[in-house]
């Protein structure tokens, strides 16, 4: 069987990696599940650059870890094939396409100034509040199928309302969590027999140890100098290094960072979100859009550099340092309880977010309130490609908005 350890002593160059992963970065739509789809066909059934199970392990310990799984998987498996170098040049193709459209939305804001912007911007926010929906929907299905982890949710729910802030939503994830420990034992899982990932242990430590101490050091830093961009890349560090489950789950972690700050007004941090659902590629590529449109310096190109950097950071580090010693843990009972419980409470804390900001923020009418249903039901019976439903909704939010 192939494995991460005992694939064959092939590797890519650069620009092969590169290559591959831009064609998934200009062509990978729908979110996070269907990026991993996209990837397993093209390096496990088409390129054969690792096995089917070193491949659903390799997922398994990234939807684990916080951060980005998709950007998280891709990033390993560039590290596998060419190093450093190759993780580099995975994630950069990857995620640059989606990047440069957030970041030319983001520098056209002025355009956006008269009545026709302000109703595709209207339409934009239509558009996240299905989507946002959808991913609520998805997610309760999967990860709160019992009353227990329903509960879990319910109350992460009702918690994150009550504590509408970073610090509250990363609490609840830790109840959940704990609450898990106690109550969903009966969810675990047995695990497949896997040679574990050989990477240096050095290594890994070093990347923990920075991960941990970018956290700490970052606040107290950004309090003792007063600098802007460090307080920018304190707040998308943040982002990206507390949430878990990756996707839209970083909403509410944004939105309390860059719109309770008043570095970002709720339309624009909405309607960027909204333009974020039209592009391929990582949803945490909004990090380079938010970058470009706060009210501080440095904002525009630098601004979006610095927090798409932050914002991808930690889970990288997380990665680098978890993967040698994954398959060990994995197989802990009480580990995989754990986890049970803290993927309820991210349904309960993304299900908040749908309420606030993105329902309070867009929704003003009746005829919103259909607009944004048609879309999720585009979206989950209908199965309608996300590209085609984001372009139908923002024309009908933008026209009704124009009416």
């Amino acid at each position: 069987m192939n494995d991460l350890t005992d694939a064959p002593a092939q590797t890519s160059t650069t620009g092969d990696i590169f290559r591959a992963f831009l064609k998934l970065g200009l062509t990978s739509f729908g979110g996070p599940v269907a990026h991993l789809g996209y990837f397993r066909d093209e390096f496990v059934i088409r390129r054969r650059w690792l096995s089917e199970e070193s491949y659903a392990d390799l997922v398994a310990l990234c939807q684990f870890l916080p951060g980005p799984a998709s950007s998280q998987v891709g990033f390993a498996l560039g590290m596998r094939r060419g190093g450093v170098k190759g993780a580099l040049a995975a994630w950069t193709a990857f995620t640059l396409p989606s990047a440069l459209f957030l970041l030319l939305f983001a520098l056209s804001a002025d355009a956006f100034a008269g009545g026709i912007g302000q109703s595709l911007i209207h339409g934009l926010k239509l558009v996240a509040v299905a989507v946002v929906a959808q991913a609520v929907w998805g997610m309760a299905r999967n990860l709160c199928p019992d009353r227990q982890r329903a509960g879990i949710a319910l109350v992460a729910v009702i918690l994150t309302a009550a504590l509408p802030s970073a610090f509250g939503q990363i609490g609840v994830i830790a109840l959940g969590a704990g609450a898990g420990l106690l109550l969903c034992g009966h969810a675990q899982r047995k695990a497949e027999e896997h040679r574990p990932v050989e990477f240096p242990h050095g290594k890994s430590y070093v990347a923990l140890a920075t991960f941990f101490l970018l956290l700490l050091i970052l606040p107290a830093l950004t309090l003792s100098t007063g600098s802007n961009a460090l307080a920018l890349f304190e707040a998308f560090y943040r982002a990206g290094a507390l949430v878990f489950g990756g996707g839209h789950v970083v909403l509410p972690l944004l939105e309390a960072s860059v719109v309770d700050t008043g570095w970002v007004s709720a339309n624009s941090f909405i309607a960027g979100y909204g333009a974020a659902q039209a592009v391929p590629g990582p949803l945490f590529t909004f990090a380079a859009y938010l970058g470009a449109s706060v009210s501080l310096t440095p904002n525009a190109l630098l601004g979006a550099v610095i927090s798409l950097i932050a914002i991808f950071l930690p889970g990288m580090l997380l990665v680098i340092a978890v993967l040698p010693h994954w398959d060990r843990f994995r197989q802990q009972s009480r580990a995989q309880a754990a986890m049970a419980g803290a993927n309820a409470a991210v349904v309960g804390l993304l299900g908040s977010a749908l309420y606030h900001p993105v329902w309070t923020s867009s929704v003003l009418s009746p005829r919103d309130f259909a607009v944004a249903l048609t879309a999720f039901c585009l979206l989950t019976i209908w199965k309608l490609a996300p590209w085609k439903v984001v372009v139908a909704t923002t024309i009908a939010g933008a026209w009704i908005y124009y009416l």
